[in-house]
């Protein structure tokens, strides 16, 4: 489908008001799949989508900051004949996510976020808290920046760091069941794909270097504005990637009603993890 210039992958499910789906790193489309058949059956449109860089979407050589992803779920939305949509994002589709509800407002209705701290919460908290959300980001993040070797770790060994990652940001209770070897499966065939380490680790580059530029600059001034959308925060309480205090601190961007649930003994990926609980909450949250 294309969209902001670009062609977009997406698998869709279901008639009735539109859901945007998108996933976060190092996954794909397919880490939503329970949730493209519940919410389907809770009666909405729902399209999960291939972000910029990921599974069959194209992968241009620039464009993973937030404004460009922003719009191109912006553009996507348009493309797909809504007026509007809710937005459930996780981990880097939460930080697109909630960029798209700032600077594209009238096409988001509502917002779902799962694992994933407003830009500027998760900015000052890194600064602000340099032993926990600090040391929780820059234990992969920091690792990142470097060109060529982080892509070449990626890909090393069939990208058997992909299943580390799954493992050590993941609950323990998900990583001894069947489901897990599949979707270590199948994220680390979708790492392989010609092109996709590169832009995933560009996502990262740009929000680490952009801080001390012009660009970070007006992205930040952009997203200071409160937003005036009701907004669902899921968060799974063992993730060691974004900690719950940091993404708690949300709260004080939404001007509208904000939820807050939380999934014990959940890590990184509650739409895997506690597939059911997830859906479930999402649905209530849509219906109401």
């Amino acid at each position: 489908m294309s969209a902001n210039g670009i062609q977009l992958h997406v698998a869709e499910c279901g008639e009735g008001p539109l859901v945007v789906l998108a996933h976060g790193f190092p996954e794909f489309w397919w880490s939503w799949r329970h949730q493209l058949v519940a919410l389907a059956d809770a009666g909405f449109r729902v399209v999960a989508v291939d972000l910029r860089g990921y599974g069959d979407s194209d992968k241009p050589p620039r464009g993973y900051d937030l404004w460009t992803l922003s719009g191109d779920l912006a553009g996507l939305i348009r493309a797909l004949g809504a007026r509007d949509a809710t937005v459930v994002g996780h981990g880097w589709g939460g930080l697109i996510a909630w960029a798209l509800a700032a600077l594209h407002p009238r096409l988001v209705r509502s917002l779902v976020v799962l694992n994933a701290a407003h830009p500027l919460a998760l900015r000052r908290a890194v600064w602000r808290d340099p032993a926990g959300q600090g040391r929780a980001t820059a234990r992969y993040a920091l690792g990142f920046q470097v060109p060529l070797l982080p892509e070449r770790s990626l890909r090393r060994h069939d990208a058997a760091r992909v299943e580390r990652l799954l493992r050590s940001w993941s609950g323990a209770g998900w990583r001894s069941t069947p489901e897990f070897d599949e979707v270590v499966r199948r994220n680390r065939a979708a790492m392989l794909i010609t092109g996709v380490p590169h832009s995933a680790l560009e996502y990262y580059r740009w929000a680490v270097r952009s801080q001390g530029r012009p660009d970070g600059r007006r992205f930040a001034h952009a997203m200071s504005r409160p937003l005036d959308l009701p907004v669902l925060q899921i968060h799974g309480a063992d993730d060691p990637t974004l900690l719950e205090h940091t993404a708690r601190e949300s709260a004080r961007w939404v001007a509208d009603e904000h939820r807050w649930h939380v999934l014990p003994e959940v890590g990184h990926f509650p739409h895997q993890e506690a597939s059911h609980a997830t859906s479930r909450v999402i649905s209530d949250f849509l219906r109401g």
